[in-house]
């Protein structure tokens, strides 16, 4: 069977309550039991992960790593940011072979693209339609691989011809810390923290 999304009921916005001004834009996360996939909700697998250290720190200077899901749902309230992710399911998986097993259980970007050739993408240009208050977009990766820009192109593309400003932020996961220099004593949160303070619009 298809390995779809852990939160795809959240991935279209459908679910929010608020009309938001900044959307953030991931690349997937599974579903499958057989991960064990200890994610709560986006950026929740929290041990290697510090999307919910550097985002509250940029808007209300707290730390939300280690608090629920329930405390990261409310700060996108208040700041009125949502969050969704470029897929929605990987169609060609299958959950009974175990070398889909292993290309998944990394939640490895590259896995996903060399391993797979089926899928079914978030309609991202559809959300900005939806919700035209939407003037930020943030992708958390770089780009540099071809098969998630092509994703991203097209809504970076839909961004130019309405206004809307978009930026690539540094991953804010633990694979930062290949792009940091080494021997500068700086920690990789604030290494993570300041790369996205520098991309980020006014607040």
């Amino acid at each position: 069977m298809p390995c779809n999304h852990k939160f795809i009921d959240y991935l279209n916005l459908g679910r929010i309550d608020f009309e938001p001004t900044t959307l953030v834009v991931g690349t997937f996360n599974p579903s499958w039991d057989v991960l064990n996939n200890p994610a709560t909700w986006f950026y929740g697998r929290t041990k290697n992960n510090y999307f919910w250290d550097v985002l509250p720190r940029l808007y209300e200077n707290s730390n939300l790593r280690n608090d629920t899901h329930l405390a990261w749902k409310q700060f996108c309230v208040r700041n009125l940011l949502a969050i969704t992710d470029l897929l929605q399911s990987i169609d060609d998986a299958d959950s009974n072979d175990p070398s889909h097993v292993a290309a998944l259980s990394d939640y490895s970007d590259l896995a996903i693209a060399k391993d797979f050739k089926k899928f079914t993408p978030v309609d991202i240009v559809n959300l900005l339609i939806e919700n035209p208050k939407i003037t930020n977009v943030y992708w958390t990766r770089k780009t540099g691989n071809d098969f998630w820009d092509k994703y991203w192109n097209t809504i970076t593309d839909y961004c130019d011809q309405h206004g809307i400003r978009h930026r690539e932020l540094l991953t804010p996961s633990g694979s930062a810390r290949y792009q940091m220099q080494s021997g500068n004593g700086q920690t990789l949160r604030n290494f993570i923290f300041e790369n996205w303070q520098a991309a980020w619009h006014p607040l």
